[in-house]
């Protein structure tokens, strides 16, 4: 505690000096991704030396696709007091950062950039093409954009696979106004949470899911020991539905070209 202090009134005494050396109109020099998502695109986007560092998460392999890159990179846990002794010129958050670290970072005086969820297609286009406007990479962000756009082009079904249900933790299932559910339906599946009104992500009562008798059911990876939310997924009621369900990754995590190979999991 008395170090966490420490490190905080270092900090505040050091704001007189900006952290922020860069100007809006410039490329920013040191980047900091506080979130597992934004990490992602930040890899693919930034110039060599410009990103320096990445949330802790992105290094675990089971939650990130690019684990391996990420280990070239400083790891952060998102505290205020750590990245600003980054003296970072921009700091990239998420949504569900929590407020008072982003609060007290720009009353530091950093630049801190807050990307919301990328829940469909479109809006991966769009959150590729905001990072590139944030690192100063906007021709890289258009050679990612068609990449992908290629990507998601060859990787779609256009036949029907028959009706799929996505049933997770507690419980939770989600719709077509989410991002798993714009993979389910890209690989060509009727989405049951559809048939019941669900188009985001909520509860799904098992007996509405074993009466829908999905001819695909897809669960969340399992984390033992870390919830007790996960037993649901053990019900013998889902292994007569189907007795090896298709598991969700770290592909279908963020909103970033690598949705495309989820899709592919689907064939």
């Amino acid at each position: 505690m008395r170090r966490s202090r420490a490190i905080l009134a270092a900090a505040l005494i050091a704001a007189a000096c900006p952290a922020a050396s860069g100007t809006r109109g410039a490329a920013p020099q040191r980047v900091v991704s506080m979130n597992l998502c934004s990490d992602q695109l930040a890899m693919m986007l930034a110039a060599p030396g410009q990103l320096v560092s990445v949330s802790s998460l992105a290094r675990d392999p089971r939650l990130s696709p690019m684990a391996d890159r990420a280990a070239a990179y400083k790891p952060n846990t998102g505290r205020a007091e750590e990245i600003y002794l980054m003296r970072p010129d921009l700091v990239i958050a998420g949504t569900y950062t929590p407020p008072a670290t982003v609060e007290m970072l720009r009353r530091l005086g950093v630049r801190v950039e807050v990307l919301p969820p990328a829940e469909d297609f479109d809006a991966i286009r769009t959150e590729i093409t905001r990072m590139g406007a944030l690192l100063g990479q906007p021709e890289a962000a258009r050679d990612l954009q068609a990449r992908f756009d290629a990507d998601l082009a060859a990787a779609r079904r256009r036949t029907d696979q028959g009706r799929a249900a996505i049933y997770e933790a507690n419980g939770f299932t989600s719709g077509p106004d989410t991002l798993a559910g714009s993979i389910l339906g890209a690989a060509g599946y009727a989405n049951i949470a559809a048939d019941y009104g669900i188009t985001a992500t909520t509860a799904l009562p098992m007996e509405l899911l074993v009466m829908a008798d999905p001819d695909r059911l897809i669960t969340g990876a399992r984390w033992p020991g870390q919830s007790n939310g996960e037993a649901i997924l053990d019900h013998p009621a889902l292994a007569a539905v189907q007795p090896e369900p298709q598991v969700t990754g770290r592909d279908w995590i963020c909103g970033t070209p690598f949705v495309t190979r989820a899709i592919r999991s689907l064939e």
